[in-house]
């Protein structure tokens, strides 16, 4: 009987853990959706300028100037990326896109 009950413990204990492994990964990035091409997307953006900013500059832009919400809820600037002033935007769903 001890038996049974110390391979039944065994086999729930090694669940449990597996269970427990993968909660803690890294969720997958969602794909991109099909609208993102289309972006820059209007919608209320919760992004603040300085996560605009940072986004931008993760994405290999620098001297990232000001940053100005559009009426479209576009966060609108200009960076520097690849050694040229570009014209840049992010929408609510924190696409970049030159403009």
């Amino acid at each position: 009987m001890k038996t049974v009950m110390l391979a039944a413990a065994f086999v729930c204990a090694t669940a449990l853990s597996a269970g427990a492994q993968t909660a803690t990964t890294s969720p997958m990035p969602a794909p991109k959706a099909d609208a993102d091409k289309n972006a820059p997307l209007p919608g209320a953006n919760s992004f603040t300028e300085g996560q605009a900013k940072s986004r931008l500059e993760a994405n290999g832009y620098a001297n990232v100037g000001a940053l100005k919400k559009d009426d479209n809820g576009v966060w609108r600037g200009t960076a520097t990326h690849s050694g040229a002033q570009v014209n840049v935007s992010i929408d609510y769903r924190g696409n970049i896109t030159r403009n």
